[in-house]
């Protein structure tokens, strides 16, 4: 339905068992975050206090004594000792996901080490590595030099390489090689404690690319499972970045897409990231409400056609709005059966939202200059389409 106001309302309350406070909590080891996306984990928050029908209290603070449960909104996955000095014990405390150690929050856990003996930090785990390696790409991950070396030029054998710094989102902090002299100059800019502590992941670069968004979102017991596409945009710098997602949602677990029409590659970057979400139970401990994946497909330096996980991400994302947006119309209106909605991201100045959108960010980002955030409706169904 083109156009549909995008609303939440208020129709539940708080069972005693459940949160009585949405707030957002910024973690001891979450990456620093840009203005418009401060602004709109702050409005994601909002939307799941309408959605639960509870309080929204801003940010979290530890001097303060909340009334009831407290439901958080971290802008970063948590590490397991963080969450649990927070009371969160389950997925039903907080909108994101729980992690046993940093590494398994990072891409670094999506490939497997140059050797069995290669370094590793703590909590890396190689069953996850052979668990997942007919889910995503041809690549290695690299906590040394030496073994990005040796990785390097082992997949330079196939075409260029991508070399990505692990505890990065969003396509940040991503580099092209074809040669090994190329990788030298990279490596001679980043730390080598960042290298040991979180990783480099090198893996084959596809040209034509087409980057799929699928995952899953539970609250109080709604869930939704979704496939869509993701935008790539030029920002202020004249670089390409993500610049927003298109989903289609359905209700219920992963298991609900498998109805949806869908064309055979999209079907099979599905699968790939519910067995990439399978392998997690590897990681003791682990937990999430929020399960994301990008899929990456595209053609390798051989011509040939490949798809795979490109990373995980178990925190509030930039499709979280076009999610939640799903899961209030799904609370709203027990008919509904496909929802679909777009979150937008677009650079510079006289940029306008369409009349209904949802206006997340509108403005100067000291750092990224004029940008404009907002989600919108595209459709729905009460019926498979």
């Amino acid at each position: 339905m083109d156009g549909e106001v995008l609303s939440v309302s208020h129709h539940r309350t708080c069972a005693s068992a459940r949160a009585a406070t949405v707030v957002v909590y910024f973690s001891e080891f979450g990456a620093r975050l840009y203005a418009h996306e401060r602004a709109t984990l702050f409005d994601v928050a909002a939307m799941i206090a309408k959605l639960k029908g509870c309080e929204v209290a801003g940010s979290y603070d530890s001097s303060y004594r909340y009334a009831g449960k407290i439901f958080f909104v971290p802008d970063d996955a948590l590490v397991s000792d963080e969450a649990s000095s927070l009371d969160i014990c389950s997925a039903d405390d907080l909108f994101g996901g729980v992690v046993p150690y940093p590494v398994v929050k990072t891409k670094a856990i999506t490939h497997r080490l140059v050797t069995s003996s290669a370094d590793r930090p703590e909590g890396w785990s190689p069953v996850f590595a052979r668990r997942v390696q007919d889910a995503v790409l041809r690549g290695y991950t690299a906590f040394t030099v030496q073994d990005a070396h040796l990785a390097a030029t082992r997949l330079l054998r196939h075409g260029a390489v991508r070399v990505k710094e692990a505890f990065r989102d969003g396509g940040k902090n991503q580099t092209v090689i074809t040669t090994i002299a190329e990788l030298d100059e990279l490596l001679e800019t980043l730390s080598l404690e960042a290298i040991a502590t979180f990783g480099l992941v090198l893996e084959e670069n596809l040209r034509r690319v087409t980057t799929l968004s699928i995952g899953q979102v539970a609250i109080d017991g709604l869930k939704i499972a979704y496939q869509g596409t993701q935008r790539t945009v030029v920002n202020n710098k004249g670089e390409d970045v993500y610049g927003g997602s298109r989903l289609v949602c359905v209700r219920g677990g992963w298991e609900a897409l498998d109805p949806l029409p869908m064309p055979p590659a999209v079907r099979r970057g599905v699968a790939q990231a519910r067995s990439y979400d399978l392998g997690t139970s590897e990681f003791p401990g682990f937990l999430a409400s929020r399960r994301n994946y990008d899929v990456g497909q595209g053609l390798d330096g051989e011509g040939q056609w490949r798809s795979g996980v490109f990373e995980p991400s178990w925190r509030s994302g930039g499709a979280s709005t076009a999610e939640l947006a799903a899961l209030t119309a799904f609370a709203e209106d027990p008919s509904l059966h496909v929802f679909e909605a777009s979150t937008v991201k677009d650079f510079g100045r006289s940029r306008e939202a369409p009349r209904h959108a949802l206006v997340h960010f509108e403005g100067d980002d000291p750092e990224e200059g004029p940008i404009l955030r907002y989600t919108m409706v595209m459709r729905t169904l009460r019926q498979a389409a």
